[in-house]
């Protein structure tokens, strides 16, 4: 068994965490912390769990996680840099969910996140934990740098058109919208019900932390610099991410199976899905299970390609990633404890 210690498990991404690591076959979890709610059982703060874990909170112990083969951090931005050279340095493996091992550039990273960065000799160690592209070195990895929600969504989507050079790395849009979750569980007047119910709007549309990730994704995946418009949106649901983006093509009179290209890509992908020609997939499809699904078209007459990509963002877009990470570390089925199939209604 693979034990496990989750530093920061009172959030909406830990308890997505714990609800799918009860569930996996070789995985016991060992120890959930949390400065604030230590003490308390994990089952009185999350009832879904009730009959099933049989944990309470605890304040983070370095000895305790040091006993752990693996630590997640389920964390604000900017804790477990505080923690990894310590535990790397006893052979704890660790898989981040927040922000701070994901940009390898330290100074790009301060710029955005508004602090000094503790580890930055450690960026470079990091693997992002986008096991579609980097299967192989997640393997291998000590740290992992789990990707964010927005962009699992706008790599894998955009992911193809550039790897085959047909779109203009200069000319790519991302127009993605995701439910009320992906801001974490925090008690702000601007995530009421009361105020995002019957509304939708966009935000942070000078520029979101999640921009320089996607942009460095893209770039390594094209070879060449991008450039590109992001814009998110807020939904009035829960769970769930649909990115809309648009690239335009190189050669407008290319006769292409656009629909081919993706299937040809995420041959063997156990957790994209490429759906037929003129499908719309919708986040329902997907809430609950970690899979991504992507539709591709062109409209008649345009020399722009639109696809469609869509995630749960607490499951492909965090805690069921993380899990896909853990299972490729440990030399385990890629799959194992995430055949869940999405929720519907």
């Amino acid at each position: 068994m693979i034990k496990v210690g989750i530093v920061g498990g009172t959030g909406y991404t830990g308890a997505e965490l714990l609800r799918l690591l009860i569930g996996h076959p070789r995985v016991g979890v060992a120890v959930i912390t949390s400065r604030g709610e230590a003490g308390m059982a994990v089952a009185d703060l999350f009832p879904h769990l009730r009959g099933l874990l049989d944990l309470r909170f605890s304040a983070p112990d370095p000895a305790t996680l040091r006993s752990c083969d693996l630590v997640f951090f389920a964390t604000p931005n900017g804790t477990a840099m505080q923690h990894a050279p310590e535990l790397l340095a006893h052979g704890v493996r660790i898989i981040d969910l927040a922000a701070d091992f994901r940009l390898e550039d330290a100074a790009v990273w301060e710029q955005w996140y508004g602090m000094p960065h503790a580890c930055p000799e450690l960026l470079a160690d990091a693997v992002y934990g986008l096991p579609e592209l980097n299967r192989a070195a997640v393997r291998t990895a000590g740290l992992i740098a789990n990707p964010g929600c927005y962009p699992t969504a706008v790599t894998l989507g955009f992911a193809p058109l550039l790897a085959a050079g047909l779109v203009d790395p200069m000319w790519l849009i991302a127009d993605a919208k995701s439910g009320a979750s992906g801001a974490g569980r925090k008690a702000e007047t601007g995530l009421l019900m009361a105020e995002i119910g019957e509304g939708f709007k966009a935000y942070a549309v000078q520029g979101h932390r999640h921009a320089p990730e996607i942009t460095q994704n893209l770039t390594q995946i094209s070879g060449t610099p991008v450039n590109l418009t992001f814009v998110p949106h807020l939904l009035p649901m829960i769970r769930g991410i649909e990115a809309t983006l648009y690239a335009r093509l190189k050669d407008p009179a290319a006769m292409l199976d656009l629909t081919d290209l993706y299937m040809q890509f995420y041959a063997g992908e156990s957790f994209v899905d490429v759906m037929p020609a003129g499908a719309n997939p919708d986040t329902r499809s997907v809430r609950g299970s970690n899979l991504c699904r992507i539709a591709v078209t062109r409209q008649a007459g345009s020399d722009v390609v639109i696809v469609q990509s869509v995630i749960d963002n607490l499951v492909k877009g965090a805690a069921g990633q993380a899990i896909q990470n853990m299972n490729l570390m440990f030399d385990l089925g890629e799959t194992t404890g995430l055949e869940a199939i999405a929720l519907l209604p």
